[in-house]
């Protein structure tokens, strides 16, 4: 159905509640096929104005019918309804251009198609539902081929994070729930990070992952084995696997880290030693600026004393010596 021209009054701006009506009713067939796992589709298309009239009037109710929808058990069919009903055109105009991106010519997977898969595969949690939704709208303006034909995206994840900040400003959809929203911004912003591990990390530069994801590391780690969608079995096998790695080197780890101390015991004393300070409030000061350098990634934890003490001898200004 095609949109009605601009200088046409929408029905339902002109007080019209049947639009209305179908607009929602389109939304409640969305959240009943993702939830029931059975396509139940319009007749035909709505207008795009009324789409957004609706959103306006109604914002809590589409809201909650949209939740539904990426919360459902197959919210592939959901979000395939409002695709047809132009809701996802209406309201999600970042979502809906990734539709029909890719295959063919342009040699990587359907942006769309991997993007309603890792919706379905992420855990039922809303903002991991939500961040799977939003993860890659970035792409669709950072593609780029290299001379040999290689299909990159970079810094699609920072694009599409400012895209989502813009799509947020003018739809206000999750500002009742600041901390959804931010979670979901970050999983954007962070979401190729637990797919960069590698076994040859260090275990400083574990722990630093780990302390810079902070609360939303378990929704990352979720995100990041939902965005595994190759149809390759070892290809999948191999992705799993690193994650899984670092999600139990992340939690050995912190059980370490809830035992011993960032610093070896005597590390007080050797620097005392070495410079000759007296027992005293210096002492502490000094052994609180080693531990901020080992949480920062300068140095490894639990070494000899004596890399303590080269440590501050190397930059003596920083310990007040």
């Amino acid at each position: 159905m095609p949109e009605m021209p601009s200088n046409v009054p929408s029905p339902l701006a002109s007080g019209d509640t049947r639009s209305l009506d179908r607009v929602m009713d389109a939304l409640e067939l969305a959240a009943v096929s993702s939830e029931k796992g059975h396509l139940v589709r319009m007749a035909e298309a709505l207008s795009v104005d009324d789409v957004r009239a609706a959103l306006k009037a109604h914002p809590v109710d589409v809201r909650s019918k949209l939740d539904r929808v990426v919360m459902g058990e197959d919210p592939e069919l959901g979000l395939d309804v409002l695709l047809d009903a132009r809701v996802l055109e209406a309201v999600f105009p970042e979502v809906h251009a990734m539709v029909g991106f890719g295959d063919g010519e342009w040699r990587h997977k359907d942006v769309w198609k991997h993007t309603k898969q890792v919706v379905r595969q992420a855990v039922p949690r809303l903002e991991v539902r939500w961040a799977s939704l939003f993860h890659d709208i970035g792409k669709v303006k950072t593609r780029s081929i290299d001379p040999n034909g290689k299909v990159h995206f970079l810094g699609h994840a920072e694009v599409g994070t400012r895209m989502f900040d813009k799509l947020e400003r003018r739809l206000g959809m999750f500002s009742p729930e600041p901390a959804l929203r931010d979670t979901v911004r970050f999983l954007v912003l962070h979401h190729l990070r637990a797919n960069q591990y590698e076994p040859s990390w260090t275990d400083s530069a574990v722990r630093r992952f780990a302390r810079e994801l902070g609360a939303h590391l378990d929704d990352l780690l979720c995100l990041a084995r939902a965005d595994i969608t190759t149809k390759r079995p070892e290809k999948k096998r191999r992705g799993l696997n690193q994650i899984e790695e670092l999600a139990g080197r992340i939690s050995t780890l912190a059980a370490e880290d809830a035992k011993l101390p960032p610093l070896p015991s005597g590390v007080g004393d050797a620097v005392m030693k070495a410079f000759g300070i007296p027992p005293s409030r210096k002492i502490g000061e000094i052994k609180k600026l080693l531990e901020d350098a080992i949480a920062k990634g300068e140095i490894e934890e639990r070494l000899p004393n004596e890399a303590y003490v080269d440590f501050v001898a190397n930059d003596k200004a920083r310990f007040g010596l």
